[in-house]
């Protein structure tokens, strides 16, 4: 039996699950003020290269050091040997840098977090507490707050056809009206290792995702993704 989808054009979706204020706490990133002017997280995406650059001059100079083109890292930050930081980007207080990193450029990343050995950032958003901390790939997406990503999970960003990503959601195809974008995390979301997060994937808040999985659409808040056809709430 062939299920009826409607498609929902870009800016038309209402949808309270996916909107910035059900996903983080918006005061734990210094893109905060920013995500406040955007409904929906995959809309800051066009904006986080400029967004860093606009932060970068207002950070303090007795706190944040400034390296390279326009690489901006707080002094308590820990950059091990053979990393890589293309800017703009901003590295926060007390964050690990691992050997092999490939930070990008376009990558604002929160305190405390974890860049790990082998894994590359591009155009994101780390929350504080984010931690990527072995061979993750992350591009065009925002992690929010103490989320997760275990060994080799990644996010793919672009769909085999370069096609515009979409978002299925209760029925709606929702059109993000961008051609790259890899997922979105709540708060607390945790991944497990070799997980792959399709183009579009949406973690909510405090959502469990197990491991060797491949994602894609929506994980409601308080969830654990078992299988395509097994999400089941999250029992405390």
């Amino acid at each position: 039996m062939k299920t009826e989808t409607n498609f929902v054009k870009r800016g038309a979706c209402m949808y309270e699950e996916l909107k910035n204020g059900a996903l983080f706490d918006l005061s734990h990133s210094l893109a905060g003020a920013a995500l406040t002017q955007c409904e929906y997280p995959w809309e800051i995406l066009d904006q986080i290269g400029s967004l860093i650059m606009t932060l970068g001059q207002t950070l303090p100079e007795d706190e944040y050091k400034k390296q390279g083109e326009n690489v901006w890292i707080h002094k308590t930050a820990v950059l091990y040997p053979n990393v890589y930081l293309a800017g703009p980007a901003i590295i926060g207080p007390r964050t690990e840098v691992r050997p092999g990193a490939f930070v990008r450029g376009n990558a604002l990343v929160g305190a405390d977090c974890v860049v790990g050995n082998s894994t590359e950032l591009k155009n994101v958003i780390l929350f504080d507490h984010v931690q990527v901390p072995h061979y993750n790939y992350v591009g065009d997406s925002v992690l929010g707050y103490h989320s997760h990503m275990g060994a080799g999970a990644i996010t793919s960003n672009v769909k085999q056809d370069n096609t515009h990503v979409t978002i299925r959601f209760q029925g709606s195809i929702i059109d993000t009206g961008r051609r790259k974008f890899g997922a979105i995390l709540g708060d607390f979301a945790e991944i497990g290792c070799n997980s792959v997060l399709n183009p579009g994937s949406v973690i909510g808040q405090g959502s469990r995702v197990y491991p060797l999985s491949m994602v894609r659409g929506v994980v409601p808040a308080g969830h654990i993704y078992k299988t395509a056809g097994e999400i089941v709430e999250k029992h405390a």
